[in-house]
């Protein structure tokens, strides 16, 4: 069974948000990320509903290309959810540290997993909506795992949802115009992030906001020289404005997007078996500088007392 949150043991500081933080805790020898949350926090900001999705997919997804959810739990004024440890970090930090595009053969295998992971959540009826390099994180063999559920959402075939979520880079038209989506909006964002990799820039970007989203609403893009004309292609048919005539939306699902020319010739069973060489694997060694993470204000005695797992949180 999963650990006490009394026996967890924190090793490092991961990281801090508004609405909370990330250790790098351990139980026994196991090593865990444990993200903990404000409940005052998260009930001002309107949140408390993302964190419910993000437990509930956790805990319904069983994939080694999406970061395992091994337990959630609530004290007075916090919620936590207890998750693999992944030590490679996010893709976002790698992609950064080259400072350019990816050799196609690289952003080939990253595409791949991205692919293998919403391919997963896609037959659960499950819609992502946060595809991007911050959550695509490195796992200790070098493959990608897919993190952060907070908008995933139930989009049965034929369902639409209406909700603007996900990040200003990443939307879909659709998205943007708030005119309903589908899982279609998975294949959109994989065409924006694997642009990102062979070009070394996202496509649609920019300060002015609203020049960016007209951008995307018309799908105008300019590719920089070098990328391969099927690495084109690909995207040209990922980012398309009608959401049915994009690839993978059709009756072929993910396979439209496997059989693809720029994945000729891929390896995805050695993908699948984990098998295939990663282009980068994590240093081997102690992950995490040691000690206790930094304290954090707690949050008022009259704000533990008013979320106490009750309303919003009794579910949890």
């Amino acid at each position: 069974g999963a650990p006490r949150l009394a026996d967890l043991r924190p090793l490092a500081h991961l990281g801090a948000g508004a609405y909370g933080r990330v250790t790098l805790v351990a139980a026994g020898e196991a090593r865990f990320a444990l993200k903990t949350l404000s409940k005052p926090a998260l009930a001002a900001a309107g949140l408390v509903a993302h964190v419910s999705r993000e437990r509930a997919a956790g805990a319904e997804c069983d994939s080694p290309f999406i970061v395992h959810l091994v337990a959630a739990y609530q004290e007075r004024a916090r919620v936590h959810l207890l998750q693999e440890a992944v030590p490679g970090g996010e893709l976002f930090a790698l992609l950064s540290a080259r400072g350019g595009p990816l050799p196609e053969a690289e952003a080939r295998f990253y595409a791949a997993c991205a692919v293998t992971g919403i391919d997963y959540l896609h037959s659960r009826d499950l819609a992502w909506r946060d595809l991007k390099p911050e959550n695509l994180l490195i796992a200790a063999d070098g493959y990608l795992k897919l993190a952060d559920f907070g908008f995933a959402r139930r989009l049965p075939p034929g369902d639409r949802a209406d909700t603007l979520c996900g990040t200003p880079e990443y939307l879909a038209p659709e998205l943007v115009q708030q005119a309903g989506h589908t899982k279609a909006v998975d294949w959109r964002a994989l065409g924006v992030l694997i642009f990102e990799m062979v070009a070394g820039r996202p496509p649609f970007s920019g300060d002015d906001r609203m020049a960016m989203f007209r951008d995307i609403v018309a799908c105008r893009y300019a590719w920089p020289a070098g990328p391969s004309k099927a690495a084109r292609d690909l995207v040209r048919q990922l980012l398309r404005v009608a959401p049915a005539a994009r690839l993978g939306a059709g009756r072929g699902g993910a396979g439209e997007v496997r059989a693809h020319p720029w994945f000729a010739g891929f390896d995805w069973d050695g993908l699948t078996a984990r098998t295939l060489p990663a282009p980068f694997v994590p240093p081997a060694g102690e992950w995490g500088s040691g000690g206790d993470p930094p304290p954090t204000d707690d949050d008022d005695e009259a704000a533990r007392e008013r979320y106490v797992s009750t309303g919003a949180f009794a579910d949890f």
